[in-house]
């Protein structure tokens, strides 16, 4: 299934960057982070403090990742972030982020996250829970 692509455009900020003024690769997943709410918001409409309210979730935690560093991103650059859901589970769903400088294909990184509420038997855990449907279709493209 095809699921929308949402496209952010930033710029590098020298407190991403290390000495050299070359993007801190940990930094990278920071980016990518406020990308996946980003396409969560532009799907739902919602931020997500919103999100959290109307879905009666506690958020969709990361359980693995990778990324590929192709093109070195320094201070000031501009960049886009191009982010999709790749595949959907009950709970669990892969993202995918492409950063681009310059049109070229700068970081490729892959996610897996999980939807989560809070644990019905314990409230300071949380557990997997199904993503609901409607946010799945909001994702979906038709």
């Amino acid at each position: 299934m095809p699921y929308l692509t949402n496209i952010v455009a930033r710029r590098i900020q020298w407190g991403e960057c290390d000495p050299a003024g070359i993007v801190f690769y940990p930094r990278y997943f920071e980016i990518f982070d406020a990308a996946t709410t980003a396409m969560f918001s532009a799907a739902t409409g919602l931020t997500k403090y919103q999100m959290f309210e109307a879905y009666k979730f506690a958020g969709y935690p990361m359980v693995d990742t990778r990324a590929r560093f192709l093109v070195p991103c320094r201070f000031g650059d501009d960049v886009t972030v191009e982010t999709a859901m790749s595949e959907a589970k009950r709970s669990s769903f892969n993202i995918t982020h492409r950063l681009k400088k310059d049109g070229a294909l700068a970081v490729e990184a892959f996610e897996t996250r999980v939807w989560v509420g809070r644990d019905p038997a314990d409230a300071s855990k949380i557990k997997s829970q199904p993503i609901p449907s409607e946010v799945i279709a909001k994702l979906s493209i038709p």
